[in-house]
């Protein structure tokens, strides 16, 4: 079992941190509290700025182009970060839809053209058995930088961590339900995915959120397990790190040279004392940038 010099950098009570990213404009990683609510930036220097307020439930967070982000939750949505305390307009990019089974939308990742990718669930998964497979199936979609919304893939149970692989070719998806992570090939050109394949299994603990190196290597978190398994691109397994958290939600890499790794964390719903964190560690390898989000920043007309 290898180890991880973790440090630890934050810390709030019965909080639920999810969607970390490097943010290399401010020197600051960006991460959301899904059950407290609010997308938090916290730089090198140990300031925190809650750069949008309120907005719970967020799962997964891109970067745009223009600032702010695109989060998830009951919607998917474009947010600039919030001015002087004034919470800023939601530019809804995919609506919620319960007559389609559209409840909420999880974790997402971009392409090198400034496409957002996200997973899309038929239920509130806080609130279901995960595991039972009579549960509805969600989808999986891309959103063009002209605001055009296509489903790219069907049938995932609990869409959650998803990454682009170092050369772009690739995309992978961890199904929290099915205990598998996916790839799918992916056309830069196009947009679309091809048909899906199971990278790797993880008998131990939930696939959750993940993280590419330059190495091609493919960092995933397991929720309830505690643990980081840092796999090959064929899903091979090259090294295990034990975290003190079980709730180990997601990961990214960040800092001046993309080799400090940021982890956070989550509280068990069944254990609200106790707190959720924020670690970094210092790694042999730098990870590959996430593009920009290139969506619309303004509704429709």
């Amino acid at each position: 079992m290898a180890t991880l010099d973790l440090k630890r950098i934050y810390s709030v009570k019965n909080g639920l941190l999810e969607g970390p990213r490097w943010d290399d404009r401010t020197q600051a990683v960006v991460f959301s509290d899904a059950r407290n609510g609010g997308v938090l930036s916290l730089d090198a220097t140990g300031k925190l700025d809650a750069v949008i307020a309120h907005r719970r439930g967020i799962g997964g967070i891109a970067l745009h182009e223009s600032g702010g982000c695109v989060v998830t939750g009951r919607n998917v949505a474009y947010k600039a970060y919030d001015k002087a305390g004034e919470v800023q307009p939601t530019v809804v990019l995919i609506e919620r839809d319960e007559l389609n089974h559209r409840v909420g939308f999880n974790d997402l990742t971009t392409d090198a053209r400034g496409r957002v990718y996200v997973g899309s669930m038929a239920f509130v998964a806080l609130h279901e058995d995960i595991d039972d497979p009579k549960l509805r199936a969600g989808e999986f979609w891309m959103i063009d930088t002209d605001g055009t919304v296509k489903c790219v893939a069907q049938d995932i149970r609990v869409s959650n961590g998803t990454a682009m692989s170092a050369d772009g070719k690739t995309l992978y998806l961890s199904d929290s339900s099915r205990r598998a992570v996916f790839s799918f090939s992916a056309d830069l050109e196009t947009g679309k995915l091809g048909p899906r394949s199971v990278l790797l299994e993880t008998p131990e603990g939930v696939p959750d959120g993940m993280a590419v190196a330059q190495d091609g290597s493919i960092w995933i978190t397991l929720a309830y397990a505690g643990k980081i398994i840092r796999y090959t691109g064929e899903g091979k397994v090259i090294e295990e790190f034990d975290i003190p958290d079980k709730m180990v939600t997601s990961v990214c890499f960040g800092g001046v040279d993309g080799r400090t790794l940021y982890v956070v964390t989550g509280v068990p719903n069944d254990k609200p004392q106790e707190e959720a964190h924020v670690y970094t560690a210092r790694v042999d390898v730098a990870g590959v940038p996430i593009h920009r989000a290139k969506t619309p920043t303004q509704a429709a007309t």
